[in-house]
């Protein structure tokens, strides 16, 4: 008997993944947690229905959500991440050297031990003396903070659940003020087929909040769509400013200069979505190609 995982994206869409078997199941208090042994994706994890991650293609969203802010920033010394309890962005954060200390602040207990038994080749860089682990709510954790970080990564589920507030302008607001004088944020955007208006929205909230905002694109086959956005938002410094000289040989599998730049090229029909919802607002639009804002201002 054959036996698959299908995740219905939407009401008439889904990706299905024949399984080999379920290594682990159970109901947090926040979500149901699965992890599944795949034929074509290796070790998946899911919640609620929705895949997260997998050991075939985890480097590229990882490697996407961190190293064009990190690079972006002159010296990212201190680093936050909100959600991410597989260790995958931890694990990129950590290969700049730059940094001294990663605080990673992930809702669900049940998330991390799960990673590190099932998935090491993502969570193992958990156990890096970097690394503070805190078990608590990102939004209540970035209201308390203030100036306390050059680089905040929402790595965050889609906005259901505990993660609805994480998709808010307040929370931005509260992203600003926990950051540095120099400090930049990313936050993981959804799809622009499937989730348009998400995409608009955030992308028009982050930019009433930043001097500078910029959305990019990702290819990450298990997610909906395949095409995958994140947004940044920066208090002083542009990622398309960036010297390619100044773009370090990182060990990465997706990530490049010539990508860094690249990520940034929309596609035109996701230019004329934020254009639109700029419109709608009443304000400009960022162009996806020229520097926008540049030293603190747009």
């Amino acid at each position: 008997m054959e036996l698959w995982f299908t995740e219905h994206q939407t009401e008439g869409f889904g990706i299905t993944a024949r399984i080999r078997r379920a290594l682990h199941s159970e109901t947090t208090p926040y979500q149901r947690l699965d992890v599944l042994e795949t034929e074509a994706f290796g070790t998946m994890l899911v919640l609620d229905g929705m895949v997260m991650t997998t050991e075939r293609d985890e480097f590229v969203y990882h490697e996407m959500i961190v190293h064009p802010a990190l690079v972006t920033h002159p010296a990212p010394r201190r680093v936050l991440v909100v959600g991410g309890g597989d260790g995958g962005a931890v694990r990129e954060v950590l290969k700049h050297p730059a940094v001294k200390e990663v605080v990673l602040v992930e809702v669900d207990r049940a998330v991390v031990e799960a990673s590190r038994r099932y998935l090491p080749s993502i969570a193992g860089a958990l156990d890096d003396p970097r690394v503070r682990i805190t078990i608590g709510d990102g939004f209540e954790h970035i209201a308390r903070a203030e100036a306390a970080y050059d680089v905040i990564l929402v790595d965050s589920t889609e906005p259901v659940g505990p993660a609805v507030r994480l998709f808010e302008a307040g929370f931005y607001a509260g992203i600003k003020k926990a950051l540095r004088p120099e400090g930049l944020f990313v936050a993981q955007t959804d799809n622009p087929w499937f989730k348009p208006a998400l995409v608009q929205k955030t992308f028009a909230a982050i930019a009433g909040t930043f001097p500078l905002a910029r959305l990019y694109v990702a290819n990450i086959p298990t997610y909906p769509s395949g095409l995958w956005t994140f947004t940044l938002g920066s208090l002083r410094h542009d990622p398309l400013a960036v010297p390619p000289e100044r773009i370090p040989d990182l060990d990465t599998r997706y990530y490049t200069p010539a990508i860094h730049r690249a990520a940034f090229a929309l596609p035109r029909f996701v230019e004329r979505l934020l254009a639109d919802g700029f419109a709608a607002g009443g304000g400009t639009a960022l162009a996806s190609g020229a520097p926008a804002g540049g030293e603190g201002g747009r």
